[in-house]
């Protein structure tokens, strides 16, 4: 323990190094008018589109996350259970954000980052993981990763110039409001994909898996959720389209990615934005198709009945497609207060992939800044997650198979596996927070007979 929080603070320091890279760079220009953004905001007022764009930007995050949950009723646990007894764990990640003006309209990111940490049980036994700053990997040493390596091209079709805000992988400057947005590299999905304003960011809002993403988009991801391809974004007054093709990994939930993209996953996601009452609103559309090697849960429970083993998907992996369907909606209902809504469904015949063992699943909540007790910086937040899981899914678990996150062994009553989140998070200088979060999960791993389970969480965050 001890080791862990000196490994933090000096973590905080380092932290510091690299914020203070992106605060002095933002100081460069010797006057505000002068500055790239100021120039970009005249110019998208006067739709000229000719303000200068950021040649280069750093930028820096920190996040630690400390969470524990008490005792609860366990009859019986499996390989892939949340351990019953008291357990705590923490997580800490540090990222540089690195961005490099190429030519016109593209640059080049770059994410070193440095991680230290486990998951509650080294992240497994809940489908709707409580962490969404847990990786499938964890290590008590800490770690270098690169993360994100990826060019970004934007083209202008036309339309009214917008201001692009200087941040984390954005450089500064005006595009069209119609443009075509390439990205190519190292990066995650869901960078790009199923995004959503009030419910998307473990370091910011909500933490758990199934309300930061759509539980059943099992989107291609190495076993620290980022993976290479290409994604194209088409723009066009009030609405994008976009697709995707990304390498899925060896085999499932593998640390390597499949070396020559003979399996791959492919995405489509269109998106419309909207206005209610005055209050802006966006739907998205996704569909997604994985093909790779899998196993099918049916043919895995029939060779175990016919050879006396455990079910094991591995033993009866053969190339297949396993498609999905997300719908993701967001809408402002004041400007201190937005709700959202995600639907998500995949193909339950075969084993999950990459993200999550979930077939179905829903999730809703709302998030309020707290402008109405005069802490516009501060948040608060409250959803729900249903999960579940198809018949074929729920034999192959019954019969003590293991899954992604799942499997206690045996699985005699099931049910959906449902949670409910809130969190508040505090604002204490600027450019740190510190967040408390709580999670009360309902039939861990889709099991009646194990939980419920309280789990709460602290949160503290920097950036610049």
């Amino acid at each position: 323990m001890s080791f862990q929080f000196s490994w933090c603070t000096s973590l905080a320091c380092a932290v510091a190094c690299a914020l203070h890279i992106g605060q002095a760079h933002a100081a460069e220009p010797a006057s505000t008018e002068d500055s790239p953004a100021a120039s970009a905001s005249a110019a998208a007022h006067d739709g000229s589109g000719s303000a200068e764009p950021e040649a280069w930007n750093a930028h820096g995050q920190f996040t630690f996350v400390r969470q524990f949950h008490p005792s609860f009723r366990s009859p019986y646990q499996g390989a892939n259970s949340l351990r019953p007894e008291h357990s705590a764990e923490q997580t800490a990640d540090l990222t540089l954000f690195a961005g490099l003006r190429l030519w016109r309209g593209a640059a080049l990111y770059l994410n070193p980052e440095v991680d230290q940490g486990f998951g509650l049980s080294d992240t497994l036994g809940v489908a709707g993981f409580p962490s969404g700053e847990a990786y499938k990997v964890g290590q008590a040493q800490p770690y270098l990763r690169l993360q994100r390596a990826f060019v970004r091209q934007r083209f202008d079709l036309g339309g009214e110039g917008q201001t692009i805000d200087p941040g984390p992988n954005e450089l500064g400057g005006v595009l069209a409001a119609d443009n075509v947005t390439l990205t190519v590299g190292k990066f995650s999905v869901v960078d790009i994909f199923d995004a959503n304003t009030y419910a998307h960011d473990p370091r910011g809002d909500f933490l758990n898996w199934s309300v930061i993403d759509a539980a059943a988009f099992d989107y291609a991801a190495d076993a620290w959720g980022y993976t290479v391809g290409v994604a194209i974004e088409w723009t066009n007054s009030w609405w994008t389209l976009r697709g995707g093709f990304f390498d899925l990994s060896n085999v499932p939930n593998s640390k390597t990615l499949d070396p020559g993209f003979q399996e791959f996953g492919l995405v489509g996601e269109f998106e419309g934005r909207y206005d209610w009452n005055g209050h802006p609103g966006k739907a998205r559309l996704l569909g997604f198709v994985n093909h790779g090697r899998m196993g099918a849960y049916s043919a895995a429970v029939s060779l175990g009945q016919a050879t006396g083993t455990t079910p094991d998907t591995a033993s009866v992996r053969q190339f297949a497609s396993r498609p999905g369907v997300a719908l993701n909606l967001e809408q402002e209902l004041r400007a201190d207060l937005g709700a959202f809504v995600r639907l998500s469904l995949n193909d339950g015949s075969k084993e999950a992939y990459e993200f999550t063992d979930v077939n179905k699943s829903a999730s809703l909540g709302v998030l309020w800044k707290g402008t109405a007790w005069n802490r516009p910086a501060d948040s608060f937040g409250v959803a729900g997650a249903f999960n579940a899981i198809s018949a074929s899914a729920r034999a192959y678990f019954a019969a003590g198979g293991l899954g992604l996150l799942i499997g206690d062994g045996q699985l005699p009553h099931a049910a959906s596996e449902n949670i409910v989140e809130t969190f508040y998070s505090l604002r204490l200088v600027d450019h740190i927070t510190i967040t408390a979060n709580y999670q009360y999960v309902v039939n861990p791993a889709y099991n009646r007979d194990r939980g419920p389970v309280s789990i709460f969480a602290l949160r503290l965050h920097g950036e610049l």
